[in-house]
This record gives structure tokens, C-alpha cells and sequence, in this order.
């Protein structure tokens, strides 16, 4: 079965004001987790320094606590499940290198890249929503990842607004454009880029960031991945979980009708990002017997609604 793992980072701030509006950022995300579909179990939220409001905290964003979360998703989520990992806060780069600010050490590209080798899943979203966070692009792109950074480099350094709007489009039905009841990666980077330029625009203000996206392995960002593009075929199907609100029906075996297709669904979503992994013959024997089954699903509920 197709799970969701989450991991939130949110790192130091440099002042209250920040402070405030990272914790928000990162609030919103793990308040909304278990609605999006991810287990209380599953999520792991590490902060600077737990602050009122924070329900959801679990630990302090140190590098060993990343360490630890990320081995213990490494343990848990198989190859057929999502581990998502978000970064908040700020981001600094000198020296050919780039830096998630953390209380202790920093984590750069060369902290992360060992832990995140030892996730046995094939579906890892990585997003850094810092400033100066373009280099992680090129140190953590590979198979299997989709990778979306605030910034195109390392020498765009002002505070982003990327994180907040990225965390608003998982949300938000507004950002499902196909209206398929669940944000992609796709639509949440597209979401959130739109905000941010309408952000800039309202003040007046040349962008100082500008977020890019990978998953094609190539470890080069796209500023305008989409389906058809050399980045974004991964990033349209792969998502967290549904967004808006929970309108399945209240009957319990109807619920659970409703509830069985969902994981069909989602088990189409992750077979499709394998396509180019496997056997063509053995690719379209499974996806055939997930799309029977998710019509036969469908024609039972169908049946049940008395439709």
C-alpha cells in the first residue's frame, strides 16, 4: 500500500519576524498532513525552538535529528511509498557550497546526500524553500527524486516568499488546475512561483528569486518544467495527498468503497512514474490490471450510490 512520509525542517530564522512566519509556514503543512493523507505516524516535525503554537513539533531541526528521521524513514517507507522532505528558513552559500541554517552545524547538499541515499523509496521529493538553495539542484538531483529549490543559485540570498506559497498550494483547491481533488508537485511549484511573482509585482520590486524544479535526473533545474517539458513528467503525477474538503460519504462501507479507490489511484500515480524502468510489456500488463481494477472499483460504488 502507498504511503506518505513527511519530513519538515525548519531551520533558524535570524530574527522574530522570520521566525514567526517560518513557524507558520511549517505549522500549516503538518497541521494539514494527516488530511493530505499522512499518518500522525509518518511525520516527523523538527524546529529551531519549539515556539506556542507549534502542536505538531516532534524535535529541534539539529543535524543529528534530521539524521535520525530520515534513517528511520529509511527503515519504514518501501519503494512504492512518497517520502517528502521540506526545508524552511534560511539558506546561505560561499566557498563552491550551500547551507540550510540550523542550530549546530549546517546541512548541506554533502549532509543530506548519504541520507537520502539510504531511502529504499522511489518517489523522493526534496524542496528547499531557502534562499541560496539553487545548488542543492545539482548535488541531489537523480532517479527517482524530484527536486525543487526557492532559488536558481547560490547567490540569490534575500529571504524567499517561495515556502509560503508552496505550502498554501498543497492547501489549496485553487492550485489543482486539473481538478483532480490532490495537488501535484507540479502544480504546487507553479502555484507558488505564480504567487511569488505577483508578490514582487505588487511592490514594485525586481524578483531577487527565482525557484526551479528537477526530476529528470539531470541535475539541471528547470524555471518552467511541465509535462511535455525535459522537467515536470514526474512532478505532474507524484503529490502529497487530496486537498479541500473531506467530501467522502459518512456511511461507513461506502467510506470505505471511496477510500479503496483513493489507494487505487494512487497506486496507478506511482506505477506510471516507473514507466521508464521497466519492461514495455510488463509496464502496460500491470497498469492494466490497476486501471480494471479502479473501473471495477468505480462501478461498485456506483453500484452502491444506486446510480
Amino acid at each position: 500500500m502507498l504511503r506518505a512520509f513527511l519530513l519538515i525542517i525548519v531551520g533558524l530564522a535570524g530574527d522574530p519576524d522570520h521566525g514567526k512566519t517560518f513557524h507558520a509556514w511549517g505549522n500549516a503543512l503538518a497541521e494539514s498532513s494527516e488530511r493530505l493523507g499522512v499518518d500522525a505516524s509518518r511525520l516527523i516535525y523538527l524546529v529551531d525552538v519549539p515556539a506556542e503554537g507549534d502542536k505538531k513539533v516532534t524535535g529541534r531541526s539539529t543535524r543529528e535529528e534530521v539524521a535520525k528521521a530520515l534513517e528511520r524513514f529509511a527503515a519504514e517507507a518501501e519503494a512504492d511509498d512518497v517520502v517528502f522532505v521540506t526545508l524552511i528558513g534560511h539558506g546561505t552559500a560561499g566557498g563552491g557550497t550551500a547551507k540550510f541554517n540550523m542550530p549546530g552545524p549546517d546541512m548541506g547538499p554533502a549532509e543530506f546526500a548519504p541520507l537520502l541515499a539510504k531511502l529504499k523509496s522511489r518517489q523522493v521529493v526534496f524542496v528547499n524553500t531557502a534562499s541560496a538553495s539553487g545548488p542543492f539542484v545539482e548535488a541531489l538531483s537523480g532517479p527517482g527524486r524530484t527536486i525543487v529549490t526557492a532559488t536558481r543559485n547560490g547567490a540569490e540570498q534575500y529571504a524567499t516568499l517561495f515556502g509560503g506559497h508552496f505550502v498554501e498550494a498543497l492547501n489549496s483547491e485553487a492550485a489543482d488546475a486539473d481538478k483532480n481533488k490532490r495537488v501535484s508537485v507540479l502544480e504546487a511549484f507553479h502555484f507558488a512561483k505564480a504567487g511569488v511573482t505577483q508578490a514582487y509585482q505588487r511592490e514594485g520590486l525586481l524578483a531577487t528569486e527565482h525557484a526551479i524544479l528537477d526530476d529528470n535526473g539531470d541535475k539541471e533545474g528547470s524555471q518552467d518544467p511541465a509535462a511535455t517539458a525535459k522537467d515536470g513528467k514526474v512532478a505532474t503525477i507524484v503529490s502529497l495527498g487530496t486537498v479541500g474538503k473531506d467530501d467522502l460519504p459518512t456511511e461507513p462501507k461506502l467510506r470505505a468503497l471511496y477510500l479503496e479507490r483513493r489507494e487505487l489511484e494512487r497506486r496507478v500515480e506511482a506505477h506510471r512514474l516507473l514507466k521508464e524502468s521497466m519492461p514495455p510489456a510488463r509496464y502496460s500488463a500491470e497498469l492494466e490490471k490497476l486501471v480494471t481494477a479502479l473501473a471495477l472499483k468505480t462501478r461498485e460504488i456506483r453500484t452502491a450510490e444506486g446510480k
